[in-house]
């Protein structure tokens, strides 16, 4: 019996990546009309056909990947959703979106029931999970990317490069003469600490900036957060003159309350978040941000998942540049 010609076979006689083999079928990605031409000449050669059940009965999984987040209500994650499927869905693969509340407890059983379910793969944004939660996965030789500031073991890794956005936020808060930071951060037992935090911290001082511990509030990743961390700044006798937040939606937070206590944003404090969510812009005063792409972050980890899938082995770690975007709020 013939073997069934697979993505990397098409690659190899095409002379291109398994990648650039999933962009042209799915065409949800430009691709070089003369590399389209090759692709679609191999495939035509080898009579190449993505065959969900075919692959389901071979790999004994099923044709769903699980994409598991904090919170889909947050917009950042539902654009992360629809690229991710966007990407998935010429290969015959379908997006299974999951919400966890950011609770440990949810994080685990949904990474379980994946292995239970036998899906094709899981693309994760963990919160509290620790590396060792991923050993049943492994284990069960699962396709597994994780979307996340810190690494998880040998898996693969979608991450922020955030040093330069986060430099350029500072010299604009310094521009605008402000010099006494804080930030609303996350929660002390979010997984891997607040590299948010660390990069702030970091770089201040090249500003003549310091951001002391009694000016970083702890908190979930919530507008009601956002909100109750900068009214207890606010009640400081020092009070900060630009706040630094772990995402837009605690910075939307900010803005309530700083609405709601007549503090002036910018004229009085200044404001920036972090992922430029589709609200970003939408708010008043516009929100300063660093943009954490959501679309690019979904087209990379279905890239990495779908690598996977056709048998590479050897986990990979890709960067995404963060961009910093100045807006009113600064």
């Amino acid at each position: 019996m013939r073997e069934r010609v697979t993505m990397a076979d098409v690659a190899r006689a095409a002379g291109v990546s398994s990648a650039t083999v999933s962009y042209v079928l799915s065409g949800k990605r430009p691709v070089a009309p003369e590399t389209r031409a090759a692709v679609e000449a191999a495939i035509e050669e080898l009579s190449f056909t993505v065959n969900v059940t075919a692959r389901s009965l071979r790999t004994g999984r099923s044709s769903l990947v699980a994409l598991i987040v904090p919170d889909i209500a947050n917009p950042f994650f539902a654009q992360l959703a629809a690229s991710l499927q966007e990407e998935l869905r010429g290969l015959g693969l379908h997006v299974v979106v999951c919400s966890t509340r950011a609770r440990r407890d949810e994080e685990r059983a949904l990474l379980a029931e994946a292995v239970q379910q036998r899906f094709a793969g899981v693309v994760i944004t963990p919160f509290r999970l620790k590396p060792e939660d991923f050993k049943p996965l492994v284990d069960a030789g699962m396709p597994v990317v994780v979307s996340a500031d810190v690494s998880f073991g040998p898996i693969d890794l979608v991450t922020p490069d955030a040093r330069v956005a986060t430099r350029r936020a500072l010299e604009r808060v310094a521009a605008a003469q402000r010099r006494r930071i804080a930030m609303i951060a996350g929660p002390r037992d979010a997984t891997g600490g607040d590299p948010r935090l660390k990069h702030l911290r970091a770089l201040a001082p090249r500003f003549g900036m310091s951001l002391p511990h009694e000016l970083v509030i702890r908190g979930e990743h919530t507008r009601e957060a956002g909100a109750a961390g900068f009214g207890e700044l606010m009640n400081r006798r020092h009070r900060p003159d630009a706040v630094f937040c772990g995402n837009d939606v605690i910075a939307v937070g900010a803005l309530d309350k700083a609405h709601e206590l007549g503090i002036d944003v910018p004229g009085d404090v200044a404001l920036i978040g972090h992922d430029d969510a589709s609200f970003a812009s939408l708010v008043r005063p516009r929100l300063t941000t660093i943009r954490y792409p959501a679309a690019e972050v979904g087209r990379v980890a279905a890239r990495l998942l779908t690598e996977r899938l056709d048998g590479r082995t050897v986990h990979r770690t890709v960067h995404v540049e963060a961009e910093f975007v100045a807006r009113a709020s600064v």
